[in-house]
């Protein structure tokens, strides 16, 4: 029970993201490195205090991978927190949740996984479900469809974080995240540095609250949590369990942001959300089987 209150907390707790990204007078390139410096502090922190060390003779065999994961993790954050700029959060957020899906084709020709008849028809579902956002949202706007591109092209590098870390095996997940988080901040900080410097020194009281909010509680704590949760859970609740974020996202840019979804969008996003959790059953499915 406590694992299964930890993932859903965290997941909700990602859900709200959105509303503190948009708080803090950043470039979203900046918001990202800032949110990696501080919660690899924060997972540092807490890796004094649970005494977990990192071993760095399997760090050393996995360096390669865990460095291009982690610029594809910056990468990822960057267009997502951009994304959030260009449409609402409820289209940014699920477009950005389409990653699932390309993890499953892309894992067909990497892994040469095969497809059942029902992962393929989840598939096409959600894929005809981003059309309908995508197609209804082109019509309200250039700079709403730009902004649910955004979040695809996040989804993709997220999509790659996940299908780099299938090769990844001598280092656990926290660590793993860590090391991760530690990649994204070298990768990042000479591009923030070439495409105009630093802006943390013009932030006011309220954007540098809300970005200690997203380093410290929605990375770090979240972060802790959704990982600790994962030792004690099956991997097919766990996958289910992470659509909560999502749906928060969803409530949250309605009831709270009182951004507009149409029902022709909100159709669609019913179906990414619900194909793709039908997809993740039934990879549980056949792992079991």
């Amino acid at each position: 029970m406590k694992a299964r209150f930890e993932i859903i907390f965290s997941m909700a707790a990602f859900g709200t993201i959105a509303v503190f990204v948009r708080n803090i007078g950043l470039p979203s390139r900046e918001v990202a490195l800032y949110r990696a410096v501080i919660a690899a502090l924060a997972l540092l922190l807490w890796q004094l205090c649970t005494r977990q060390t990192v071993r760095w003779q399997d760090v050393k065999k996995e360096l390669p991978l865990l460095f291009v994961s982690g610029a594809a993790m910056s990468v990822n954050w960057i267009l997502l927190f951009e994304a959030y700029k260009y449409t609402t959060v409820a289209m940014a957020t699920l477009s950005y949740y389409f990653a699932p899906v390309i993890v499953t084709v892309a894992s067909t020709v990497l892994f040469r996984e095969k497809l059942t008849g029902k992962q393929i028809s989840c598939f096409v579902m959600s894929t005809l479900g981003l059309v309908m956002v995508i197609g209804v949202s082109g019509g309200g706007g250039s700079h709403d469809l730009f902004g649910i591109l955004l979040g695809l092209g996040a989804a993709v590098f997220y999509a790659s974080v996940v299908l780099i870390n299938k090769g990844i095996r001598h280092v656990s997940g926290l660590n793993r995240t860590f090391m991760q988080f530690l990649a994204a901040i070298l990768v990042m900080t000479p591009y923030i540095s070439m495409t105009g410097g630093s802006h943390l020194g013009s932030l006011d009281i309220n954007g540098a609250v809300n970005l200690m909010v997203v380093g410290v509680f929605h990375t770090g704590i979240c972060y802790c949590m959704y990982f600790s949760s994962l030792r004690y859970l099956k991997g097919q609740e766990a996958s289910i369990l992470s659509y909560i974020d999502p749906v928060v996202a969803v409530i949250i840019s309605v009831a709270v942001l009182h951004e507009a979804v149409s029902p022709l969008q909100a159709a669609g996003g019913f179906m990414i959300l619900g194909f793709t959790v039908l997809n993740e059953w039934d990879a549980g499915a056949a792992r079991r089987s």
